[in-house]
């Protein structure tokens, strides 16, 4: 049965005889007990205990073709709409589960992403890679693998192509083909989750020239290869996950970042989904934005709830919740978190399919685009207001420890307390996990960076846009041309993925 429980997950990520993991300087030889990435699989575990929850039981397991049984959703193919939908409402409904990222949204989008690619490419007479690809998903889905996926490379002098850079390895490329593989050279950069998974994903980053082609490849390794090296980034307040408490690190699931350096390793022809089709790089490399930047929708909105919960239940806390400008305050973050949340469902349900098989349904790139540039604003909005309504001690509160000092425990609840029927603890509970959410890389820094800036889903909206056909039509209500005929309701243009 293609379900794990997370247990079997922990389990199965326990020890790694190749690749090698650094955290702060130091060789880690156990992912799932060390204090520094023990959160991070912890809200992998949760991706897998959903399945079996009764609460997300439905929305975490769906029927795959592939296999011929219930697989975990994020191990499956979009066939409709529906599942473009349920994507986005069980990322909302983990983000109350974990408070946190989950960081499994990225492998699933990469399965999606190549699902389409790859089936292209056989509709145009070159099955090899499709083929390899479905035999992949067969065995993630029936072993229930947790994959990352790795897109983004160091890409080094910006301004150059993968071809013309003074670093050759700034972008991952082939260095030797073999006559069972070949072995790839290169990093990627910020990749979410990468210490605690099974399998990597690799992905191009970016649209490729002929010169490029050595770059243009994706293929799947699993992460305990020989040659593979990660160094788990740094992130706000990380530290705390080192003290040994109970309240000033929640919530107790956290998400991670890190650097995948790929050190001469080999990945066997069957694992390879791209090689030298450089023509391909640039839309799969559109088809993955769209669909990551519609799951921001969820997992960012299911943060806004705790967030908003958060700071309700301060503003209780306090005795100001019934103040009608605490009360508007809530109103608009609520606003905001249902506004991103809307436009990914807008985006998962005027969603299209793109190739035959039991996969190959896309989103709607223009809404998808929206979704995340909306995701790129209220966020930092929704967590300035949480904080207006928490007040200054929401950055300044004593330690969980300075409580539970006897010496001085007793003045830290006279003084720390509001409403009586609160206590002290109960308040630096709720300070700590708005604190943690509202301030983190999860909720901010990811929601501006990840899936591509500000500015990518600027483009993309500006290509997608038929300015022309919005011209026309003013024309002919202002007197100045015929009425235009066109059968389209939105004046949006084919992206690439579809006029292909």
């Amino acid at each position: 049965m293609g379900l794990r429980t997370g247990q079997q997950y922990v389990e199965g990520i326990r020890h790694r005889q190749h690749a090698s993991i650094y955290v702060m300087g130091k060789r880690v030889t156990d992912v799932t007990t060390n204090l520094f990435l023990k959160p991070s699989v912890l809200a992998f575990k949760a991706t897998f205990d959903a399945a079996f929850e009764e609460d997300t039981r439905n929305l975490a397991r769906v029927y795959s073709p592939i296999v011929g049984e219930e697989v975990n959703r994020f191990n499956s193919l979009h066939t409709s709409p529906q599942d473009l939908v349920a994507k986005v409402k069980l990322l909302r409904k983990l983000s109350h589960k974990t408070g946190t990222c989950f960081q499994r949204c990225v492998g699933w989008d990469a399965l999606n992403t190549l699902y389409i690619v790859t089936r292209r490419m056989a509709d145009k007479g070159k099955k090899i890679y499709y083929d390899n690809f479905i035999k992949y998903v067969a065995d993630v889905q029936k072993k229930d693998l947790a994959l990352a996926g790795a897109m983004t490379d160091v890409k080094g002098v910006r301004t150059l192509r993968p071809s013309e850079q003074p670093n050759p390895d700034a972008y991952v490329r082939v260095v030797e083909e073999r006559d069972d593989g070949i072995i790839v050279r290169g990093a990627k950069a910020n990749i979410t989750g990468i210490a605690v998974v099974d399998e990597v994903v690799v992905m191009p980053t970016r649209a490729m020239s002929e010169n490029d082609a050595a770059y243009a490849i994706s293929f799947a390794i699993p992460l305990d290869s020989p040659g593979v090296k990660i160094v788990v980034g740094r992130q706000l307040n990380d530290a705390r996950r080192l003290e040994g408490g109970e309240i000033d690190g929640l919530p107790y699931m956290f998400n991670h970042e890190g650097l995948l350096i790929l050190d001469d390793v080999f990945v066997p022809w069957e694992r390879v989904f791209l090689y030298k089709e450089w023509k391909e790089a640039g839309v799969l490399v559109e088809i993955f934005s769209s669909y990551h930047r519609q799951g921001y929708a969820g997992c960012k909105s299911g943060l806004g709830d705790v967030i908003i919960g958060a700071a309700h239940n301060l503003a209780k806390q306090i005795g100001v919740v019934d103040k009608s400008h605490v009360q508007e305050k809530l109103t608009e973050m609520v606003f905001l978190n249902e506004t991103m949340y809307s436009a990914g469902l807008a985006a998962s349900w005027e969603g299209r399919k793109l190739v035959d098989g039991p996969g190959g349904f896309w989103v709607n790139p223009m809404y998808a685009n929206v979704t995340k540039h909306l995701v790129t604003r209220f966020p930092y909005e929704i967590a300035k207001l949480s904080h207006d309504i928490a007040g200054g001690l929401l950055g300044t509160a004593p330690s969980e420890f300075d409580l539970k000092n006897p010496e001085i425990k007793a003045l830290i609840e006279k003084y720390l307390q509001g409403v009586p029927e609160f206590t002290a603890e109960t308040r630096l509970r709720m300070i700590r996990l708005l604190e943690n959410t509202s301030l983190s890389v999860a909720y901010l820094v990811e929601s501006v960076h990840g899936a591509g800036s500000p500015q990518a889903q600027r483009i993309s909206m500006q290509r997608l846009y038929d300015v022309d056909a919005a011209e026309k039509i003013a024309k002919f209500l202002a007197g100045m041309g015929n009425r235009p005929v066109d059968f389209r309701v939105e004046p949006h243009k084919k992206s690439e993925a579809e006029k292909t």
